[in-house]
């Protein structure tokens, strides 16, 4: 402990700013860190409750799940179910889908940046203050006995340096909290965007499977108009 006092007064007045960086830069990567683990349970959770009720077909169901429910995974198939609800059209439902996400993937990714930046603040003000280190050592060496210059000025050199390895010593965690962050929400959001291909094929194999009923109780055959399954041909009069 005592080493570590003395490697901290040796710096001088640079490692209070290098220690203020490492503490915020830190406290953005716990942040983070929870939320995205609290965010990626709910999701897990939301999704297993929703996933058997949208297999089975009932979107009204669903509909209703997702209204209290303030996890990403509620918040993407909302909006698709929502449009689900009124439009039969796969493209109406994957465009609502996409503009959740593009709202969703801001507020997954927000304040990671910091945790960078407080990292690149901790390393160049460890280099600041080495270069103020020396540019005093340099000059109090000036004026000083010859013999002593050699020494005075070795002893000013490990202070000053010694601002540069406590940038150092906060910044790479930082970096490496950082690049754990930004890995955890690619992950999050490579989910999501699983979790609405699958909504769509769901919803394209229920309403076809649905028409194809239909048809085969009626005797009529219903063909997928153009090249959007979800609206079927209306049927030709008989006269």
């Amino acid at each position: 402990m005592n080493v570590i006092i003395k490697f901290f007064q040796d710096g001088g007045f640079w490692m209070y700013p290098i220690l203020v960086a490492g503490i915020v830069g830190g406290a953005f990567a716990v942040e983070r860190f929870i939320k995205l683990k609290l965010l990626e349970r709910a999701n897990r959770k939301s999704w297993e409750e929703l996933h058997p009720v949208l297999v089975s077909g009932d979107f009204e169901r669903a509909r209703e799940m997702v209204e209290g429910d303030d996890s990403a995974v509620a918040q993407l198939l909302s909006m698709g179910l929502e449009v689900q609800g009124t439009v039969r059209r796969r493209d109406d439902i994957e465009i609502a889908m996409e503009e959740a996400m593009m709202e969703i993937t801001p507020q997954l990714q927000a304040r990671t940046i910091y945790i960078s930046m407080f990292a690149n603040i901790s390393t160049l003000l460890g280099l600041l203050g080495t270069i103020i280190g020396l540019i005093s050592a340099f000059e109090a060496v000036a004026n000083a006995n010859p013999a002593e210059k050699s020494a005075m000025l070795s002893s000013s050199i490990a202070m000053a340096m010694n601002t540069t390895a406590f940038g150092l010593m906060a910044a790479i965690p930082l970096l490496i909290c950082y690049n754990m962050v930004s890995s955890k929400t690619a992950a999050i959001v490579g989910s999501l965007e699983m979790i609405s291909v699958k909504m769509l094929k769901l919803v394209t194999t229920l309403t076809k499977r649905s028409y194809q009923q239909k048809a085969t109780q009626e005797n009529e055959s219903v063909e997928p108009k153009g090249d959007d399954p979800l609206i079927p041909e209306p049927a030709q009069a008989t006269t």
